[in-house]
């Protein structure tokens, strides 16, 4: 944790921090997330990353990543080859209907992921799964095509009913998307798309029934909107981008909370276009991007510079000299030995080919935006043109292969959850994996090696030398890994500091990642 702002408030709080007009009694907590997912089912990517409060993996984190068994029974081992992983399932456990989890259910979530017929979009992640089968009356066995070392990170997908997967077809006409039932700590009480999402204390959840009784999530994508609704009570807690969040250290009854996280932000560079495919554009641009600058001018100082996607965080993975200086004299020498010339407007050019390419990002994003802004003003002072287009998503994917655009992504648990889909050739095209279709065999070679080892000083080698490799041949321009800001308003007990993900809505991880535990201060 970065930084942690408190104030308390003297005597009578300002009109502006009156009781929110959301708030649902002293038992109940209002909290705005500017990003409303489209499914709520965990197997249409719904808290991919464990902490949905609907649902429960067989596994979950604790405050410093350690896998701690939730549905499990205790934390699974692979066997001796690596292939097989034997999970002992918790006894006692009901879903929010009454009925009783057990193996069955397990085995219908993560066979449903498994059948193409079902198109769920977090299959890719599980391709080293070749079978998963009940073993027992309360174990399950799963069968890898390989020994894949993290596997036990990939058990953070919440368990759904196998009576609600028993129809099969496609999960995007699911009903189950917009009503789901799991086994978490709160249950889906109410969804107004667009508006706010409402959940209320599962009383009979097997980890004790949570103290914040009623969790109501509103809808509010603009950031300084979001801002005024908080100052003036609205609500009990958001995430704002850091210079923002920054503006309510000195408010009476605020606290700011600031989350280290695994979440970079970078420029990817497709391998189609002909501008950006240009090694030396790529390795021109690592160089000229002014990465501890932006961080200073666009994130308030918040965050920390990214040359890959293997965050700091992961110090026994992460190779610190796998760095670009900040050289633009050495980025216009790259350039002019690769035939790039400066013309007389400035924008260098190779064959008549100006270096010009276009830069997208989601519209609504303003930390993306000034991302965007502050590359495409260090790009042109080494003569590259770069024209930015703000996008929504769905006009962005279509692109995606041939228009560069900033993305996002990470996890501080292992780094193959990321790394093999953004690298690995494999992975080419596939939706948001590898998008710009980047292709090195050495990498290739390193990202399978460090899976399939079972050393973990094998592991750390592998990846050590992708991220030398990386600055050799680099696939895109990372630029910063984010610092997440968030604000709190009253007293809580129960807050413990984590290193987010880059899926952090205040309904996962960000200061809620345990609600569960969360009470309201006397």
């Amino acid at each position: 944790m970065k930084f942690v702002v408190a104030s308390v408030a003297i005597g009578t709080v300002a009109a502006a921090c009156a009781a929110p007009q959301e708030q649902t009694g002293e038992d109940g907590i209002v909290l705005a997330d500017p990003y409303e997912d489209e499914s709520l089912h965990p197997l249409m990517g719904f808290a991919e990353d464990g902490k949905g409060k609907i649902f429960d993996g067989l596994v979950t984190h604790d405050a410093r990543r350690r896998p701690q068994p939730a549905l499990a029974a205790a934390v699974p081992a692979p066997s001796a080859d690596g292939k097989t992983w034997t999970v002992r399932l918790r006894p006692g456990v009901t879903f929010h209907d009454g009925s009783a989890f057990g193996p069955e259910d397990v085995v219908a979530t993560y066979r449903t992921l498994l059948d193409p017929k079902a198109a769920s979009p977090v299959a890719s992640s599980f391709r080293m799964l070749e079978e998963v089968r009940q073993a027992g009356p309360d174990s399950v066995e799963f069968r890898l095509r390989h020994p894949y070392a993290p596997f036990v990170h990939r058990l953070l997908l919440g368990i759904v009913p196998s009576e609600a997967l028993a129809g099969g077809g496609r999960l995007e006409s699911s009903a189950f998307n917009a009503r789901p039932v799991g086994t978490g700590p709160y249950r889906f009480a109410e969804w107004r798309r667009g508006e706010r999402l409402v959940l209320t204390a599962n009383d009979r959840y097997w980890g004790g029934a949570p103290r914040i009784k009623k969790v109501t999530v509103v809808f509010v994508p603009d950031d300084n909107t979001r801002a005024q609704r908080m100052r003036r009570g609205d609500f009990d807690g958001t995430v704002l981008p850091p210079a923002l969040a920054g503006t309510f250290s000195r408010v009476d009854g605020m606290t700011v909370h600031g989350h280290d996280s695994a979440d970079y932000r970078g420029v990817m560079m497709p391998q189609k276009n002909p501008v950006t495919g240009d090694l030396a554009i790529r390795r021109a641009l690592n160089l000229a991007v002014d990465r501890d600058g932006m961080i200073r001018a666009l994130l308030a100082g918040r965050g920390a510079p990214a040359y890959g996607p293997i965050p700091q965080v992961l110090r026994e993975f992460a190779d610190p000299s796998a760095v670009f200086r900040h050289d633009p004299a050495e980025a216009g020498r790259i350039l002019d030995a690769a035939g790039w010339r400066a013309g007389s407007d400035g924008v260098r050019a190779r064959d008549g080919r100006p270096a010009r390419f276009n830069l997208m990002y989601p519209a609504e994003d303003s930390v993306r935006r000034a991302l965007a802004g502050g590359f495409a003003s260090d790009a042109a002072k080494v003569g590259v043109k770069v024209d930015l287009v703000g996008l929504g998503w769905d006009a962005i994917e279509p692109r995606m292969d041939r228009d560069a655009v900033v993305m996002g992504g990470g996890t501080p648990f292992d780094p193959d959850l990321v790394a093999y889909g953004v690298l690995h050739s494999s992975q080419a095209e596939d939706g948001f994996n590898n998008p710009g279709s980047y292709r090195d065999a050495t990498v290739d070679a390193e990202l399978d090696k460090a899976r399939r080892a079972t050393d973990p000083s094998a592991r750390a080698e592998a990846y050590r030398a992708v991220q030398r490799r990386l600055t050799e041949n680099p696939p895109w321009v990372f630029l910063v890994f984010l610092e997440h800001a968030y604000v709190v308003r009253g007293q809580w007990s129960g807050y413990q500091p984590v290193v987010d993900p880059h899926v952090h809505g205040v309904l996962m991880w960000g200061p809620w990642w345990n609600l569960e535990k969360w009470s309201p201060r006397a």
